[in-house]
């Protein structure tokens, strides 16, 4: 984001406007949707598949792990929800058009950018691993992490040129040269450093004639950041007569633009000169949207430091809106997405593309009941007008606008919110229920039933209810092998957990060891050019969807059901990988059979989504069987749709390794759900 052409400017000037450090023994305030943005796109990940995670999740690790061996103390700012005053709308389409364009060409075999679902959510999740200090601002985050950083007199690590622009007293480094991967030690020690580069705005200035810092937010408006949008500025542009460059006309624009303000002693004086090639009728109104964008550029009045100090989170804006306190503490501490923020104050939400089948409806479709029990949850805040009965609610109370991908473009499509008893689910004592009545809510919203996540390993019970969602959905086109390749890839966090754990010498262990590297091995690479399989793609985007607002109900609802570790639970190139293997045998027995007890964890999670599955599902692929009517047609097929028949009483073996995920037994996991 920030000023268009800025960086690459600057950077190209990189000899007069940035310096050398060794970084080290130092705080570092780090703009965090520049990180993982930079992360995911610079590390040769794969991104058609939807999201390697945990090759994602590694490259984080790695990067923090440098940052703690140069003593280096991180913190995080993450970006929340849209300005309430919706400046940068016009930039945010855009900017979802450029995406839906990316995900298009990465769905063809082409180049392209699109960060996968579920890479916030990773990111986020790996910080609080690796217990890396973050918070996540209420709204955009640059000014309070340029506040942070000056009064913490230290150095911001970003990718976004507004940083050029905010006066850090202790500068700002350039992911782009910022050389993590690249740890070099001190003459004479054994201290590491990284090697990086700090802008440095009194070098900036300098070149510029010693202009005046103060007009620099003035150039940021006129140059066009994200905020502004005014034609109008484009008859000011002509009538200065911009010197011509031979690099493109953003970079003649930066360079005009700042030549042309270094003649100005002070913004004021700019601004007259400004508004004096303007029409008359337009100056008013032009001056004051200018003032208006050059405060952005203006210390913030959140006060980060007590966050990171004491735990509390104060936002004007976020106060003046008059939402319930522990909503407010949960967006800080980024316990709920900027996804409920952008619901709950403007009553819009931005649905991210994919890369899917572009010819067919958007992969978020799948989802939309999950969000409008999401969207009714946020209407019964106090915000809303409390002598309304929630059965008489006019409808623009209860519609919210979805910003979504149609074809190869954006619509603002109309949803409206399902009703909820407001004596029932008040958000502001939402928290309060109790943890079965929350439970109940979301399997509600999931069409699931409580009874068939009794036995699944607690922290697989949200995804295979997401999954059973999935399958029942009409907008769904899933397979048996798109079911079985989900199901497997589950399959590889416990497998991970059995072959690292110490002192463990069970000679089944072996089987364990070969079935996680034999998943491993199933990871292929799409070769460049190559395209996807765009309908087993469209239908993984579509659980992905389901997961991900399956994620934001069950942290809406303070997580009645533990949240998945995201880093295991899917790998694109895995489930795309073993579909086409499964395409070619008749079952996942050939595959289970070298570990027997992943193999009935296996049977186990399909016992449980095969209920809520649509009967074709599972009709065998000979016309014979097809027809077949008879009783043991059906025990047939439920035998070797998945090739494993094993008794299912041996799940509770307390000799499984897998036991220590589950229950010691199904009595006592009935028991504990009873209590609750």
């Amino acid at each position: 984001m920030g000023i268009r052409g800025l960086m690459s400017f600057v950077e190209d000037y990189s000899n007069e406007f940035f310096v050398d450090l060794k970084l080290r023994n130092t705080k570092i305030i780090i703009d965090g949707y520049s990180l993982f943005h930079r992360l995911c796109f610079n590390s040769n990940l794969e991104l058609r598949y939807g999201g390697d995670y945990d090759s994602f999740a590694d490259v984080v690790q790695k990067f923090f792990e440098s940052l703690f061996a140069c003593h280096i103390c991180p913190y995080v700012v993450l970006d929340g929800g849209c300005d309430i005053s919706d400046k940068k709308l016009t930039t945010l389409k855009d900017r979802a058009r450029e995406k839906i364009q990316a995900a298009r060409s990465l769905s063809l075999g082409g180049g392209g950018n699109v960060c996968p679902l579920l890479s916030r959510e990773v990111f986020i999740q790996v910080l609080i691993r690796l217990k890396v200090c973050f918070v996540q601002s209420f709204s955009e985050a640059d000014r309070d992490i340029m506040t942070l950083a000056n009064h913490w007199n230290c150095p911001v690590l970003s990718s976004d040129s507004d940083f050029c622009i905010f006066d850090l007293k202790s500068g700002f480094c350039s992911l782009n040269s910022f050389q993590w991967r690249n740890l070099n030690t001190i003459k004479g020690t054994q201290n590491y450093y990284i090697p990086a580069r700090s802008f440095s705005l009194d070098a900036f200035c300098h070149y510029f004639n010693n202009m005046n810092k103060a007009l620099l937010p003035l150039f940021a408006v006129l140059c066009g950041n994200d905020h502004v949008n005014l034609p109008i500025m484009e008859t000011f542009i002509s009538k200065i007569r911009l010197p011509l460059s031979s690099k493109g006309r953003r970079y003649h624009r930066v360079l005009g633009l700042l030549n042309w303000l270094s003649h100005f002693s002070d913004p004021t004086e700019a601004l007259d000169n400004v508004l004096k090639s303007l029409p008359k009728k337009n100056r008013e109104n032009v001056k004051e949207l200018l003032c208006c964008y050059m405060e952005e550029y203006q210390q913030s009045q959140v006060k980060l430091q007590d966050f990171f100090q004491y735990g509390t989170y104060v936002c004007t804006d976020a106060l003046d809106l008059g939402l319930p306190e522990w909503v407010l503490a949960a967006l800080a501490k980024g316990q709920l997405p900027p996804f409920i923020s952008d619901a709950l104050v403007l009553q819009r939400t931005f649905l991210h593309t994919q890369v899917e089948n572009m010819q067919q409806p958007n992969a978020h479709r799948i989802s939309q009941p999950i969000r409008q029990i999401i969207y009714g949850l946020l209407l019964n805040a106090p915000s809303h007008p409390e002598d309304i009965s929630q059965n008489t609610l006019p409808s623009q109370l209860l519609a919210f606008n979805e910003v979504e991908r149609i074809n190869t473009n954006i619509k603002t499509s109309t949803v409206y919110a399902k009703q909820l008893l407001k004596d029932h689910y008040d958000l502001s004592k939402l928290a309060e229920l109790p943890l079965a009545r929350r439970q109940m809510l979301l399997l509600e919203a999931l069409k699931v039933k409580q009874v068939v996540l009794e036995s699944i390993p607690t922290f697989l019970k949200l995804p295979i209810a997401v999954t059973c969602y999935w399958l029942q959905s009409t907008e769904a086109k899933a397979k048996l092998h798109h079911l079985q390749a989900l199901l497997l890839g589950m399959l590889r966090e416990p497998l991970h957990a059995i072959v690292n754990s110490p002192g463990n010498e069970d000679p089944q262990r072996d089987g364990a060891k070969m079935l996680y590297e034999e998943l491993q091995q199933v990871k292929t690479p799409i070769r460049p050019g190559k395209t996807l399989d765009l309908d087993t793609a469209h239908v993984f985007c579509q659980w992905q969807s389901c997961l991900q607002m399956g994620l934001y109900l069950n942290q809406l609802l303070s997580t009645p059901l533990p949240e998945p570790n995201l880093t295991w639970l899917y790998n694109g190139s895995l489930v795309h990988g073993l579909c086409q293997r499964l395409l070619a045998s008749s079952s996942t027995d050939s595959l289970l059979s070298i570990c027997q007890e992943a193999k009935q964890l296996y049977e186990h999670l399909f016992n449980a989504t095969r209920s809520y599955a649509p009967a074709e599902l599972f009709l065998p692929k000979a016309k014979a069987k097809a027809k077949a009517k008879s009783k043991k047609g059906r025990q047939k097929k439920k035998g070797t749709s998945l090739g494993t028949t094993s008794d299912n009483r041996h799940w509770y073996d307390r000799s499984n390794r897998f036991g220590v995920l589950m229950p010691e037994s199904l009595e006592e996991h009935v028991e504990n759900s009873e209590l609750e």
